[in-house]
């Protein structure tokens, strides 16, 4: 008998396999049929070029295009850009978010266009944020994107599986974006290169999908393919109340699937953790740097724009200033969230207490406008990345935190455990 058709699978051996139409199991190789595409304003240029050079008339799997990391337009360059792909978005009748809709991992899952089980190609490395609603998500080039418009299909390596544990009661002060910093500093940038992980355990049973989403989008920090979070009643209220979807579906892993490392962390002592320059893999507990004085905090991205994110902040700087020394920037992540913010009182909070908020995008994220620091300038951020020159300027400091050690942070004018203000 083979063994292959009855050995338990992961997530993504199911996913995969599915989408082969065959039976797969980790380190396979296997062309298999995409469900969704996507490019954002950083990428489309070159899937247009890439589309009109094959000359392609009819794709052959469902894509759409977000202009999200430079909007509205900061450069005539861009401007040339967004055009481009306006252009492109008629001539094909392609679904396209264009400034203001927000960001791209935001405004895609909450169009309803992506399925748990389904398989996903973005032009965006962050694509493994859907793996917080059972997608298996991935990000590629842009010109691997093409050939999937081309084909319908791909090639994959089907990833080995770590499955992650988290457990232990939930401290005070202690958000996703936390946990998530302390397991990559653990893993490191480089422990998970090629893997898809399955987070589960108490604490991730116990998450809403703002704080899975989180995670979820920083697996690719660890080197991650894919990070899976469970699919359950959260999942299906989740799609109902966001696109409509009344039926999803429930996609898990077998018992006997089996893990390439399980690995399991208590989090029951886990104190405010920060990200030093310029890595993700480096977090300490915040009181450790509390004698490190900021220009700037950041709220918002992909990793920590969403409502659940500005209600922590808004919580913390109700009736309370931000440091005079300090600009603190706030993006949500999508128009959708913007508008559930302000109807929250949200936003009226923020902006009495010094914050400036634009447009629902990236652009402070990416450096690429709102926001970028000036030479030798400290940053506290609720991004996912770190790196050197990530928000414009390569002779500036970012750190990040949860949106609680953000808005403290702001406050203060330096580094702040939040717990005081919780």
């Amino acid at each position: 008998m083979d063994t292959k058709t009855i050995m338990g699978k992961t997530i993504a051996e199911k996913i995969l396999s599915a989408h082969a139409g065959r039976d797969l199991k980790a380190g396979d190789f296997a062309v298999c049929k995409i469900d969704f595409t996507f490019g954002q304003d950083g990428t489309s240029a070159i899937i247009v070029d890439r589309a009109r050079e094959m000359g392609l008339k009819d794709f052959k799997t469902k894509f759409c295009m977000v202009i999200d990391h430079s909007a509205p337009s900061p450069s005539e360059g861009v401007s040339r850009v967004h055009k481009k792909m306006r252009d492109f978005a008629r001539e094909h009748a392609v679904d396209m978010f264009d400034i203001g809709c927000g960001v791209c991992h935001q405004v895609i899952p909450e169009s309803g266009q992506i399925l748990p089980g389904d398989l996903v190609l973005g032009a965006d490395s962050h694509t493994c944020t859907y793996g917080a609603l059972g997608v298996f998500s991935t990000g590629v080039g842009s010109t691997d994107l093409s050939i999937a418009l081309a084909s319908g299909k791909n090639w994959f390596k089907v990833p080995p599986t770590y499955r992650i544990i988290v457990k232990g009661k939930v401290p005070k002060g202690i958000f996703p974006k936390d946990i998530i910093l302390h397991i990559i500093t653990d893993i490191k940038a480089d422990g998970a290169t090629y893997k898809a992980v399955e987070f589960s355990g108490p604490v991730i049973d116990a998450m809403d999908i703002d704080g899975r989403m989180t995670i979820s989008n920083m697996a690719v920090e660890m080197g991650a393919k894919a990070g899976f979070m469970p699919v359950d009643q959260k999942t299906r209220d989740w799609f109902k109340q966001n696109s409509g979807q009344a039926k999803i579906k429930m996609i898990s892993p077998d018992p006997d699937a089996r893990y390439e490392k399980v690995l399991e962390y208590d989090i029951s002592k886990l104190n405010p953790q920060v990200s030093r320059p310029h890595s993700v893999d480096s977090a300490v507990d915040a009181a450790s740097l509390k004698n490190v004085v900021i220009q700037e905090a950041f709220l918002g991205t992909c990793t920590n724009g969403r409502l659940a994110d500005l209600k922590v902040a808004a919580r913390i700087l109700k009736g309370r200033k931000i440091n005079p020394q300090v600009r603190f920037i706030v993006a949500p992540s999508s128009r959708k969230i913007y508008l559930e913010a302000v109807k929250a009182g949200i936003i009226d909070i923020l902006v009495k207490a010094g914050a400036v908020v634009v447009a629902p995008g990236c652009g402070p994220c990416v450096g690429t406008h709102n926001g970028v620091p000036a030479d030798g300038e400290n940053v506290i951020s609720t991004a996912n990345r770190n790196f050197k020159g990530r928000m414009g300027n390569p002779k500036a400091f970012i750190y990040l935190g949860s949106p609680a050690t953000v808005a403290a942070s702001a406050i203060e004018g330096r580094i702040t455990d939040p717990r005081k203000y919780l």
